[in-house]
């Protein structure tokens, strides 16, 4: 039923204590059949040959699986595609998380309620006991997974998780990353392809002796970050198939879901080029009847009505008429700080010149809009836009 996989690299001191506490806890807790896989990425100690005496003195309940290269997404990975287990979980060879959270972890999975489960050290439950820094590491990725991916889940690096395993069979070939990132990975692609992810507060001790290089990891966590915004923009994830394959509906159309900042900076940025497009058309058609500060008035007007309009429903997805009154009141005011700054540099503009050329006039309006633009931006996001 259960196949816990401990992911090892140079653990030669740690992995004996830790086989031995978790088969422990496991035979008296558990109530079905399990299995310990312990995944050696290429250690250079004696950590394999530990292994394989365990796996002799525990029989069919400890097995090894050997890896010529290091990582642990690729140990997991590799496990996991080829265990004949119903549920599939890892945790780190440290046990920093107490093991009474296992059955919680794994039950839902047996039930068929969640297709996944992680263990979570950022919820109110959980008790956690660990240094200042890497509390603020933590809880700042978790924070920029939200605003970049819009990722609903608590702690994506947390080494205590539990899957399905034709959960995992369906989202693993989509799964790239063979290191840290592998965890985040996984998580965000189940989650866009509307699977159901739960969460167990845990109680955890960090370990002192841990040997993750924090810096380095942080690097392609925001590189593992960028790809995947890159692979959702262009459609490379197959997620509706992921969540047909395995007779999930998505919670909400994936229009539906509020986009993370990337996806808002590409959508606002869309927007502008066609409302600064409007913009030129409309003020070399008004400036001859209307006069230049007039023209540069009314077609930022008009634009600006249409630019709130796209931005509400293309770049924050806001959908129907409620707080629409609202939203175009405040896009007018947001409109009048634009006018003042595309007025302002006019109004200089004539001050060093009496008669400026109409391409010159263009060109430094279309400069000011663009700083427009990005005052608007933060304004619609930090402003009229923040609740949703």
């Amino acid at each position: 039923m259960l196949d816990v996989v401990v992911p090892v690299y140079n653990e030669e001191t740690d992995i004996r204590p830790c086989v031995e506490r978790l088969h422990a806890h496991l035979s008296e807790s558990l109530p079905f059949a399990f299995r310990i896989t312990v995944a050696d990425n290429a250690s250079t100690d004696s950590t394999l040959e530990v292994a394989n005496q365990l796996a002799e003195e525990f029989g069919d309940d400890v097995r090894v699986h050997h890896l010529d290269q290091k990582g642990r997404g690729r140990a997991l990975r590799t496990v996991w595609q080829e265990s004949d287990a119903a549920v599939l979980a890892y945790m780190d060879v440290d046990l920093s998380t107490d093991l009474a959270a296992v059955l919680p972890l794994i039950a839902p999975l047996v039930s068929g309620h969640s297709d996944l489960a992680i263990g979570t050290r950022l919820h109110r439950g959980s008790r956690v006991t660990r240094g200042a820094k890497r509390e603020v590491i933590s809880r700042s990725y978790n924070v920029l997974l939200r605003r970049t991916l819009s990722a609903r889940f608590s702690d994506a690096q947390c080494g205590f998780k539990a899957i399905r395993r034709e959960v995992a069979a369906a989202l693993l070939p989509h799964v790239h990353d063979n290191a840290w990132f592998f965890d985040t990975e996984l998580l965000v692609v189940a989650e866009r392809s509307g699977l159901r992810i739960h969460e167990v507060p845990v109680d955890w001790v960090d370990d002192p002796n841990s040997s993750v290089k924090i810096v380095d990891t942080a690097v392609e966590d925001l590189r593992g970050i960028v790809r995947l915004l890159g692979a959702f923009a262009r459609g490379q994830i197959p997620l509706h198939d992921i969540a047909t394959q395995l007779g999930r509906v998505p919670v909400a159309e994936p229009e539906d879901v509020p986009p993370g900042l990337f996806r808002q900076v590409v959508r606002f940025g869309a927007v502008g080029v066609l409302s600064t497009a409007a913009f030129a058309i409309l003020f070399v058609l008004l400036r001859g009847p209307l006069g230049p500060q007039a023209a540069n008035a009314m077609s930022l007007l008009i634009t600006a009505i249409g630019n709130t309009q796209l931005n509400r429903r293309f770049t924050f997805a806001v959908k129907g008429r409620n707080h629409l009154a609202t939203h175009q009141l405040q896009g007018l005011i947001v409109f009048g700080i634009a006018l003042a700054i595309t007025s302002g540099s006019l109004a200089l503009l004539h001050i060093n010149n009496d008669d400026p050329a109409h391409h010159v006039e263009l060109a430094v309006l279309t400069i000011a809009n663009a700083t427009a633009t990005l005052v608007r931006f933060l304004l619609f996001r930090r402003w009229v836009f923040k609740r949703h």
